[in-house]
């Protein structure tokens, strides 16, 4: 797939990005993807953003990964995660004025810190319908209340995280009840190094099945 850098607007801010729109005969579907934590080195140019993106090409959607505030080429400086938020809704209403882009039916994807922000901003756009969170940091932060959003949710993380540990996002996939999926990636830690080909086969299996 041919990704064009883009600019987008957040704010004040400008976010260096990397939008794909294939052409197609009717609009497809959208997805953003979310990088991990800006203040340890995170960038969309991160191995998961990149098996998340096959992923999502694999489904035949149009995608935008982006640099958040501070990062790369992106002005501002960190927001602490709402300031995140506010990025990716921006990412995804960007991608939803492209043409050939279905203006609702979206995919908020999002890896580590940003797999948090994803839940967060997916939860808060109408035109999300699936929030895609991959090794979600569950061991740090109470994320049960987001089952309220109604939204799809997809969680992928791999059995040996310790930030994401496999009895703590099991029991979230349960509190938050029929509309989350989830994936355990047996071998794999936080950081997905040789398992980014498994990670893109279960994304493209839990968001494929409707």
């Amino acid at each position: 797939m041919k990704e064009q850098s883009a600019t987008i607007p957040s704010g004040e801010l400008r976010l260096e990005a990397l939008v794909a729109v294939p052409e197609a005969a009717t609009p497809m579907r959208g997805a953003v993807i979310c990088h991990p934590h800006p203040q340890y080195g995170g960038s969309m140019y991160n191995n998961v953003v990149e098996a998340a993106l096959e992923a999502m090409w694999r489904l035949g959607m149009a995608t935008v990964r982006f640099n958040f505030r501070g990062v790369g080429a992106s002005s501002g400086e960190y927001g602490g995660g709402a300031g995140e938020a506010e990025d990716a809704k921006a990412a995804a209403r960007f991608l939803l004025a492209r043409e050939g882009v279905a203006k609702r039916g979206a995919v908020m994807a999002g890896y580590s810190f940003g797999a948090a922000v994803a839940m967060r901003a997916g939860a808060e756009l109408d035109e999300v319908d699936t929030i895609a969170a991959i090794a979600l940091p569950v061991g740090m932060a109470d994320f049960s209340d987001f089952g309220q959003s109604r939204k799809r949710i997809i969680l992928v993380s791999g059995d040996r995280d310790d930030y994401c540990p496999a009895d703590a996002i099991a029991r979230l996939a349960r509190e938050i009840g029929p509309s989350a999926s989830l994936k355990l990636i047996a071998g794999a830690d936080h950081f997905f190094g040789g398992f980014e080909g498994e990670l893109c086969d279960a994304l493209v299996e839990l968001i494929g099945t409707r």
